[in-house]
């Protein structure tokens, strides 16, 4: 699965929601105009729960959690699981946490 993102990577965010929290993914977020999918949807795998207003991306083949897109507290987004970036220095990043648990 390939994308591209544009974007200045500053810092990254953990959700400690019953997914994200199990998954570890450390997510950067981008606006859905800065998102471009460069492999087909239908080469993706897509785990929803509760409300189903977001799509929790994965490769069906590895299992590797991609990234995420929806709606969530009303506004459009998209996160980028940035373990999945080449070249990144994760460490380097400040880590804000989102109490997602308790939407």
């Amino acid at each position: 699965m390939a994308f591209e993102a544009e974007g200045e990577l500053t810092q990254v965010t953990e959700c400690n929601c019953s997914i994200c929290s199990k998954k570890g993914a450390l997510q950067w977020g981008v606006s859905p105009a800065s998102f471009r999918l460069l492999t087909s949807a239908e080469s993706m795998a897509t785990y929803t729960f509760g409300e189903q207003t977001i799509k929790h991306r994965f490769c069906p083949k590895c299992g590797v959690h991609t990234f995420a897109e929806g709606v969530l507290l009303g506004r459009s987004m998209v996160v980028v699981n940035a373990r999945c970036l080449d070249g990144i220095e994760l460490s380097s990043l400040p880590v804000k946490h989102f109490d997602g648990r308790s939407l």
